[in-house]
């Protein structure tokens, strides 16, 4: 293996420093005594020691990783975040649906899309998270009001809105991603979807200091946006035991929701009422043209949520997804 950089260039074309003689091996004691004590063969020695240490360097660059390339968030509205290796895939098309077939929770629609306007007119905002019963639309409403503002935000000229969604698995990347997103012209919103953290993960940790209270802080032009099953984002297995651990177990506690406190905006989701339900699917059969009688829609819609042992916005749309295959109906064409 090579064991030395090489003395006496420039600054490769990746910015890496090749100045600092013997830096790799440790000053071990082949290479301690510089360039000339390298045991070069008859080719080597026909070569002057400029034309030697470009050849070298030039192995170097080789063997070396290429470094990313720098986003283009002008590719596209919304981007998933890869973090091997780092970089942003643009999406085409977000799987989102029009902001005002969200039925049942204009509570939380209107208090989430105030709180991205103000973030996008460059306003102080808070981070949200989305918590409470599963199928309620949570994760639809973020991507739903990111379209609807981005839109807005286009017309009127301001700085253009992007969607960035990170994975759960990939939340101890997010100070590197946090690092290209400083110092652009774009406004971000960092999207996690089923955020929830279990026993003996400790990246929330992490995560507590980017969203708030590190040293270098959340970036002016980000906010963070998370959907969860759970209010505090942590097992209730994973908070006993922090408890049974604790010298104190108030202290523990206290650890334990000061993930959740970091977000200044909570937006609870709950279950929905059979009302809320059918209006769900009336709203959904209605904007894609699905011809079927009212009374024989409200039926197979209840049969439906009764097959699924549950009502839920996620149940409303499964059971229009299945009209709409029987009646032959495409929804791109609606």
């Amino acid at each position: 293996m090579v064991c030395f950089l090489v003395q006496g260039l420039m600054p490769s074309r990746f910015g890496r420093d090749y100045s600092q003689l013997a830096r790799l091996c440790n000053g071990c004691e082949r290479f301690r005594g510089g360039f000339e004590n390298l045991a070069f063969g008859r080719h080597y020695n026909s070569m002057s020691k400029k034309d030697v240490l470009r050849r070298i360097a030039g192995a170097l660059e080789r063997l070396a990783p290429a470094l990313p390339e720098a986003p283009d968030f002008a590719a596209a509205d919304a981007f998933v975040w890869q973090a091997e290796p780092e970089g942003f895939v643009p999406v085409s098309a977000v799987n989102r649906v029009p902001l005002p077939l969200l039925k049942g929770i204009d509570t939380m629609r209107d208090t989430l899309v105030e709180n991205t306007e103000r973030f996008a007119q460059g306003l102080p905002a808070n981070n949200a998270l989305l918590w409470g019963a599963r199928g309620m639309g949570k994760s639809s409403l973020v991507k739903a009001v990111h379209g609807d503002v981005a839109d807005a935000t286009a017309k009127t000229g301001g700085a253009a809105l992007k969607l960035i969604e990170i994975h759960r698995e990939d939340i101890a990347t997010l100070p590197h991603l946090l690092g290209h997103l400083r110092n652009t012209s774009y406004r971000f919103i960092l999207f996690c979807d089923d955020l929830s953290f279990e026993t003996q993960d400790t990246s929330y940790k992490s995560l507590k200091a980017v969203l708030e209270g590190g040293v270098e802080g959340r970036p002016e032009n980000v906010l963070f946006y998370a959907t969860s099953n759970r209010r505090h984002l942590l097992s209730r297995e994973m908070i006993e035991n922090e408890q049974s651990t604790a010298i104190n177990p108030s202290e523990a506690v206290e650890e334990s929701v000061s993930l959740s406190d970091r977000f200044g905006l909570w937006i609870g989701f709950h279950n929905c009422s059979q009302d809320q339900y059918l209006q769900m699917v009336k709203g959904y059969a209605a904007h894609y043209g699905l011809e079927i009688g009212e009374e024989e829609l409200r039926r197979e819609a209840l049969a439906w949520a009764m097959g699924r042992g549950s009502r839920s916005g996620r149940v409303a749309w499964q059971y229009i997804q299945s009209l709409a295959g029987r009646l032959g109906k495409n929804f791109d064409a609606a």
